[in-house]
């Protein structure tokens, strides 16, 4: 007789609660944008399968959340929280996925030139510290290597500075490129996974 099909979310409470299923899931480490009730946060994917994924991060988080989830630029998937526990969460697609070409892609994706880290948008006042004095810029984005920044004066390409967030953070960066109030910084420490969970903390 045949068995009922599980929902998705009755498979995903099920790998919370029976970790002998973790043999269904691929595991994969990367990181994904995260993007949830005005809130955004890079969070480690630690399995995938078609219907769900497992997530860590160690912000709160609700089970009924509605997540969207970006892999990548091109790779977006929306799901709900089924599952929150130490800092581990079980995430059901609101549609099925085909898990082996989503890693085929994202492979493709980051061999290719130009692929970059997720970035977080954020809109905050930060700090760019130089030896001609420190001055005011506008935070676009962050990822753990990178910020995107709007300016007002001059950021010569190659130059050293002292990035201070809000909060405290500090960066030692070297301006990658800067143009019509534009410009771009790589991050030569990069910032810790765990400070970029939610952009809530650079807001001010």
């Amino acid at each position: 007789m045949n068995q009922p099909r599980l929902s998705a979310e009755q498979e995903m409470a099920a790998a919370a609660s029976d970790r002998r299923g973790a043999d269904r899931y691929r595991t994969v480490w990367r990181i994904a944008k995260i993007m949830r009730n005005g809130d955004a946060g890079l969070w480690r994917v630690r399995n995938i399968s078609d219907r769900g994924m497992m997530l860590a991060a160690d912000v709160p988080i609700s089970v009924g959340e509605k997540l969207e989830i970006a892999l990548s630029d091109t790779v977006q998937i929306r799901g709900k929280v089924v599952w929150s526990e130490d800092g581990r969460c079980g995430v059901a697609f609101d549609k099925e996925v085909d898990v082996a070409d989503v890693l085929k892609q994202l492979a493709a994706e980051q061999r290719a030139t130009g692929y970059r880290q997720p970035r977080l948008p954020v809109h905050s006042r930060a700090q760019a510290v130089t030896d001609e004095g420190t001055g005011s810029i506008e935070l676009v984005d962050l990822s753990q290597h990178g910020a995107g920044f709007l300016h007002a004066g001059h950021f010569e390409v190659g130059k050293e500075l002292d990035l201070i967030l809000p909060g405290g953070v500090k960066r030692r960066a070297i301006v990658r490129w800067s143009r019509a109030g534009r410009g771009g910084l790589w991050l030569t420490q990069p910032l810790d996974r765990a400070d970029l969970e939610s952009i809530r903390r650079f807001e001010g």
